[in-house]
């Protein structure tokens, strides 16, 4: 659980990078990329945790980001997507630092009919986003993609660095 507010807007602006990161190493004519039939594709998980921003932001009552809803329309472009994403992790970032202070932290609000500490809000923010990143970089291998560095090297990038790609 965040205690300070700031400490969760530095995370987010690092863990937004690497989300844009994976959003920008994926092609349009990737983006259909699904584990089965039935199963989110690369563009719609994109999309999905594009729009979780707005929908937080609505939820725990910081303010209005848009889009908000991945269900409402079929996912836009990649390009587009990484745009969208870039604007609304930015806002949102913005939205917690002038909205919520490190006091408030530690109270509670209502949000998807439960009471959540507004602490734990902000990191289910960076661990939602985590958990579908991970989903995507399973599926960009499906797909034949190099999948970037993140939080380590990826197995394409040892070899930038003259060493083995680890087992």
């Amino acid at each position: 659980m965040y205690r300070q507010v700031a400490d969760f807007v530095a995370d987010f602006a690092r863990e937004s990078k690497g989300t844009l990161k994976l959003f920008r190493a994926i092609p349009d004519s990737a983006a259909g990329q699904a584990v089965g039939p039935g199963g989110r594709t690369l563009g719609r998980l994109a999309w999905h945790i594009t729009c979780s921003l707005g929908e937080i932001a609505r939820s725990s009552k910081v303010g209005e980001i848009e889009p908000h809803d991945d269900q409402a329309a079929d996912p836009p472009r990649m390009a587009e997507i990484a745009a969208t994403y870039e604007h609304n992790a930015e806002r949102l970032r913005d939205l917690f630092r002038e909205r919520w202070t490190d006091q408030e932290l530690d109270g509670t609000i209502q949000m998807y009919g439960m009471e959540w500490k507004r602490g734990d809000v902000l990191t289910m923010i960076i661990t939602h986003e985590a958990h579908h990143r991970g989903q995507m970089t399973v599926l960009m291998r499906q797909a034949g993609l190099a999948v970037p560095g993140i939080v380590g090297p990826a197995r394409e990038e040892w070899a930038q660095w003259g060493m083995p790609a680890q087992r």
